[in-house]
């Protein structure tokens, strides 16, 4: 997360101090805080990479492969002697302009992806779970 602040204005504690510790107040500061990154309209950023390969022109073939599986675009092309190299730096981060609430964007299925791989829930948690429970 970038660029986000949470700034507690005003809090009514609990008149017993035995029901006023960190157990009482974070869980509804957590659903508090959830609640508005969904309602943010939150957007995911993605690392971008300068990488330099040097391969045998056989190689071609399957580096071309990789990179449209990962949207890498191809900026200079040379002929070089017979070797094998590559070098990877690290050059921004981009924004995806897809929404990663909205169900079938490639942003969800990135969301979706990465939940599972931790052995989270696939599905994200509903706006409707974070109200106010009595």
């Amino acid at each position: 997360m970038r660029g986000i602040c949470f700034e507690v204005c005003d809090v009514v504690l609990h008149a017993d101090v035995i029901h006023r510790g960190g157990g009482h107040v974070i869980p509804t500061a957590r659903r508090v805080i959830y609640a508005s990154q969904l309602t943010a309209k939150p957007r995911l950023l993605e690392p971008v990479y300068v990488v330099e390969i040097q391969a045998p022109e056989q190689a071609l073939r399957a580096i071309y492969s990789v990179l449209n599986k990962k949207r890498g675009h191809v900026f200079q092309e040379m002929q070089m002697p017979r070797q094998a190299f590559r070098q990877c730096v690290f050059d921004h981060w981009e924004m995806m302009m897809s929404d990663p609430l909205e169900a079938a964007s490639q942003a969800s299925q990135l969301v979706t992806d990465i939940r599972k791989r931790k052995g989270l829930k696939e599905q994200m948690t509903p706006l409707s779970e974070f109200e106010e429970k009595l």
